[in-house]
């Protein structure tokens, strides 16, 4: 594949996690390709993600081109956590279980030399800017401050219960691991008491589901917000009233094209700053990504990430 973009200092970060699976090839094959495009190419491949962090949090200070994360929307999160308020701008090599931020941004989620292409055009064509959302909380137990970033979107109901037991699962690969973990806490699906404060609104509701998007889907296609937009300055607030299994069942199907949002019992709020606290004990999810416990305060940073995307 020729060059046409100069040649960039480029950090190629990989999933540690692809060691042994389906997508272990891809790292490298991404690495070997850039340096043949003329690029000049730091390749991080370490055996567990607390030493990649490490390692790329270093190369981040050393301000690349570009950083390029080579797996799923757990890589797009650390990705994000590291340049997120930088000029470095974040490329994407799908190659994990959902890439739901790689679908919303238009890169080929299923095809890893279309995905390539898309990359090249964009270092020739250079970064887009995105929002992304701020995660603030104190940890009741020690009173100490945590904050971290999400790209695509943050879960903190019922899909972030399913995510809790998808992440513990070894099988099977891919989305149906996910629509697996649904049905499995389907059987103990109960509404939730949430108090949600949106620009300062109050809102006291219940409700089985409860989703920030900055992006459209999350599990691997299902567009739970399907007009999120990601630079719009805004997030879109999932909110889903108490269902019964059946009604739960009935409605699911139609999360994968987006038609979910004309249900009566589902609405969606657009709003800047978000707090969200429950009832009961939740930990809520960003990107697919363990965060901390409720309550949380969100909020979003207009134009915080800078990303090699097609999407104009």
């Amino acid at each position: 594949m020729p060059a046409t973009s100069r040649p960039k200092n480029l950090v190629v970060a990989i999933n540690p996690s692809a060691s042994f699976g389906a997508s272990r090839d891809v790292g490298p094959a991404v690495v070997q390709t850039l340096r043949a495009m003329g690029h000049e190419v730091t390749s991080l491949t370490e055996p567990d993600f607390e030493q990649l962090l490490a390692s790329a949090r270093a190369a981040v200070k050393k301000r690349p081109d570009a950083l390029i994360m080579v797996g799923g929307d757990g890589m797009v999160n650390l990705g994000a956590n590291l340049v997120a308020g930088t000029r470095v701008p974040l490329g994407i090599i799908p190659s994990g279980t959902g890439n739901d931020m790689s679908r919303g941004l238009g890169i080929p989620h299923d095809d890893t030399e279309a995905a390539m292409r898309t990359l090249d055009a964009a270092l020739a064509a250079g970064p887009r800017t995105i929002d992304a959302g701020r995660i603030s909380w104190t940890d009741a137990a020690t009173g100490e401050k945590g904050e971290r970033w999400f790209a695509c979107s943050l879960s903190a109901g019922f899909d972030a219960i399913v995510n809790e037991r998808a992440n513990a699962m070894r099988h099977p690969k891919g989305p149906s691991r996910y629509i697996l973990a649904l049905l499995a806490e389907l059987a103990r699906l109960k509404p939730i008491s949430y108090r949600l404060v949106l620009d300062g609104e109050p809102i006291e509701t219940k409700a089985v589901l409860v989703a920030i998007g900055n992006g459209v889907s999350l599990g691997g296609g299902m567009k739970i917000t399907p007009d999120a937009l990601p630079d719009d300055g805004l997030f879109d607030v999932l909110m889903v009233k108490p269902l019964s299994r059946i009604a739960f069942l009935r409605i699911f199907p139609r999360v994968f094209a987006g038609t979910h949002v004309s249900d009566p019992r589902v609405r969606i709020v657009r709003a800047k700053k978000v707090r969200i606290e429950a009832d009961v004990p939740l930990v809520a999810y960003g990107d697919g990504e363990r965060i901390a416990p409720l309550p949380l305060d969100v909020e979003v940073v207009p134009g915080a990430l800078r990303v090699l995307s097609p999407l104009p």
